[in-house]
């Protein structure tokens, strides 16, 4: 940080969302770090789960995001408040849960910091929402319409992929299994971003007027891979000869059509129908910037940024330097 930027974080105050997660930790470590008074909203029961709670820098209040009135009494108390920071994502991206959170509640917050005169807001999306055809991509873009309408300065980050999410399948391998993939393994690529990296360049969006009122497509440093090259990188570092299995995508759309007509009779299987067809997505396509012009993902043009590239983590996960925290939407 520099002279000036440290200048203006003394008293800079950020209301936050979605402290409790692993992208929202690492969000909060790089606020802290630079000098930010930190208020951190979150449900009844997950205080504990606060990095730096108590500490000078981390204020945590408790309340509903999905009640407008608790989100104004118990999180913004009607105090002066520079910028909204929001990792806040629902769970499991079930129609339901998606227009809840991603879509309603964010509503709520951004109605309250209206209220008390906040003029920016940071907003943690996703990049799949490019071609949207599912119930939480359609809440996202519902809310980051809003967004953009409401007067605030915005800066929505839209990361390609996460390290957990590719990660799943090294205990797999240890274990002396073949690495899955669906149809050859190159039907999709990505170039995901470290947890600590992405939670840095959030932060740094509260300063950087170049990432203001804009979207920000954002990926880690590295080659974007297929599943193929990250399973034959992973069989590598472990000393093995590659060794896959192939899930044929078809597959999938068995499974989905059966629990889709078996959901209008059991509505908790309706919601596993959504889940599967999270899965296929994410199993069909490119976590890239997507050129619609040119009807292709372009990995050339999608920014990367950070330090640490996913061969650097794969080599930590397999030394155990590194500890794998799964997300709701890992296909394996």
């Amino acid at each position: 940080m520099t002279v000036a930027a440290a200048a203006r974080a003394t008293n800079r105050r950020i209301f936050m969302l979605g402290a409790t997660g692993t992208i929202g930790r690492a969000t909060l470590r790089a606020m802290v770090r630079r000098g930010y008074e930190v208020v951190c909203f979150v449900r009844p029961g997950s205080v504990a789960t606060i990095e730096g709670r108590g500490t000078a820098g981390v204020v945590v209040r408790v309340g509903d995001v999905r009640d407008p009135a608790s989100v104004a009494r118990d999180g913004f108390c009607g105090e002066r408040f520079d910028a909204v920071v929001s990792c806040m994502a629902s769970r499991t991206g079930a129609p339901s849960d998606a227009w809840a959170i991603d879509h309603q509640a964010h509503l709520h917050v951004l109605a309250a910091a209206q209220a008390v005169g906040v003029p920016q807001m940071v907003l943690l999306s996703a990049i799949c929402v490019q071609k949207p055809t599912l119930a939480f991509q359609q809440a996202k873009l519902a809310f980051e319409a809003a967004l953009m309408a409401s007067g605030l300065t915005y800066s929505i980050v839209r990361p390609t992929a996460f390290f957990k999410s590719v990660s799943g399948q090294v205990e797999r391998l240890r274990q002396g299994k073949p690495f899955l993939v669906f149809g050859d393994g190159t039907l999709t690529a990505c170039a995901p971003i470290s947890d600590d990296d992405l939670g840095d360049y959030i932060a740094e969006c509260l300063d950087d007027a170049t990432r203001h009122n804009r979207i920000l497509p954002i990926g880690g440093p590295g080659e974007a891979m297929t599943p193929r090259q990250q399973g034959e990188q992973l069989f590598a570092l472990l000393g093995r000869p590659p060794r896959f299995k192939q899930v044929p995508v078809g597959l999938m759309d068995v499974i989905i059509g059966v629990l889709s007509t078996l959901g209008r009779v059991v509505p908790a299987l309706a919601a596993k129908a959504e889940l599967a067809r999270i899965g296929r997505y994410y199993a069909t396509e490119s976590m890239l910037v997507w050129d619609a012009a040119a009807g292709r993902y372009d990995a050339a043009a999608t920014p990367s940024a950070g330090r640490e590239s996913l061969l650097d983590y794969y080599g930590r996960l397999v030394r155990g330097e590194a500890v794998l925290e799964r997300g709701d939407h890992a296909v394996f």
